[in-house]
């Protein structure tokens, strides 16, 4: 089984436009696959996620991505914190 990488967002854009100006000269899909040593479920899947998009786009969506699992964080913390008043105020402890 073959080890698995984690590849930036720029490293993905990198090889997808790779990929396309190869498909663009001729190449098949799974010869540009295996040039590029990513399978074709993950182009396809980087193509849905990252198509179309420049480097500086897919940095802005990873910190908008780790700025909203942040916020997701407060309000569950929130939450808990709102259910704990309410237990505390109906003297259940």
């Amino acid at each position: 089984m073959g080890t698995r990488r984690r590849h930036t967002p720029e490293q993905i854009i990198r090889k997808l436009r790779e990929g396309e100006k190869l498909i663009g000269q001729g190449s098949v899909l799974p010869e540009v696959c295996k040039q590029l040593e990513v399978s074709e479920a993950t182009w396809h899947r980087w193509v849905a996620q990252y198509g179309g998009m420049k480097a500086d786009d897919a940095k802005r969506l990873k910190d908008l991505e780790r700025e909203n699992a942040r916020l997701k964080k407060i309000v569950a913390e929130q939450l808990l914190d709102i259910d704990m008043l309410k237990e505390l105020n109906r003297g259940n402890w």
